[in-house]
């Protein structure tokens, strides 16, 4: 959307993701990413670590369920979003401001580690191979991928 500030960030994180169930019967994931800089010391020839950044972040729906399921805490992830502002009155009538990801795209940083993809079926809407809409049941049963094959695409579609 326009005006949104859309960010990546690379870090660790901080605690499994805690995923919990609105009033309205949504699925959301907190948790935190940590991302600390690291630049090289010519003098001691040593890394140095700089000031970590803390950032709360969310993702909601099927990424939601995902995310419970995948990611855990130390685990490395790259985390692309759009920051969102909130603030309120705390009890002490004091304003307080925080910033939240809201998590559109994650995965698991592959720079250190393997990760095992497995493509899983949405709960929601999903594309027909004229680029309209259809109930998930319709879905299922006109594309199937292959089970071994993780990115393969629904039958009828192109593969790029």
């Amino acid at each position: 959307m326009a005006g949104e500030t859309v960010i990546t960030i690379v870090g660790n994180l901080t605690a499994d993701p805690e995923l919990r169930t609105t009033r309205n019967g949504g699925t959301v994931a907190n948790f935190s990413i940590a991302s600390t800089p690291r630049t090289w010391n010519r003098n001691t020839n040593q890394f140095e670590d700089g000031q970590a950044l803390f950032l709360r972040c969310s993702a909601w729906r099927d990424l939601a369920s995902h995310c419970a399921q995948s990611l855990s805490k130390g685990m490395r992830v790259i985390a692309q979003g759009r920051l969102t502002q909130h603030s309120w009155e705390d009890e002490q009538h004091q304003k307080r401001t925080a910033v939240e990801l809201q998590v559109d795209e994650i995965g698991p940083s592959l720079k250190y580690a393997t990760a095992q993809v497995q493509k899983m079926q949405s709960g929601g809407y999903q594309g027909n191979a004229n680029g309209g809409y259809q109930q998930p049941q319709q879905a299922q049963q006109q594309s199937q991928a292959p089970a071994d094959d993780p990115w393969g695409a629904p039958a009828g579609e192109p593969d790029f």
